[in-house]
């Protein structure tokens, strides 16, 4: 097994590592680097790994697997911003507007004028 399959399954065992990861204390990249300088048993994990906060969050976690919750969906809805969301939607009819004036034929045609010949004595506008 080679160290990253080593990490994964590091990383399986104590749950507690997401947290700091969602909080953004902490990225993958660098618990890769403690990781693969320090290895697993030494005193540097100690921060990050609380034990009686894994079983909690390792029981969390495997009931959620892939899940995502109501909680997850109303915080996203309060981080949209919603002038944004309005002027793309804005832009978007816009642009819908023109494509649709490019697709539709002008349906309304000018009226032609009758043809009446000019009288033959008449010249150049006499």
């Amino acid at each position: 097994m080679d160290k990253l399959d080593a990490f994964k399954e590091f990383v399986r065992g104590n749950p507690g590592l997401i947290k700091h990861v969602k909080s953004n204390d902490m990225t993958w990249q660098k618990f890769y680097e403690i990781y693969d300088l320090y290895g697993a048993e030494d005193n540097i994990w100690k921060p990050y790994l609380n034990t009686s906060d894994n079983r909690v969050a390792e029981t969390v976690t495997t009931a959620a697997a892939g899940a995502i919750g109501f909680n997850d969906i109303v915080n996203w809805l309060k981080n949209v911003d919603i002038n944004t969301v309005q002027s793309g939607i804005n832009s978007v009819q816009r642009v819908v507007g023109v494509l649709q004036d490019f697709t539709t034929k002008d349906k309304t045609e000018t009226p032609k004028e009758e043809y009446r010949p000019r009288p033959l004595y008449k010249h150049f506008d006499d």
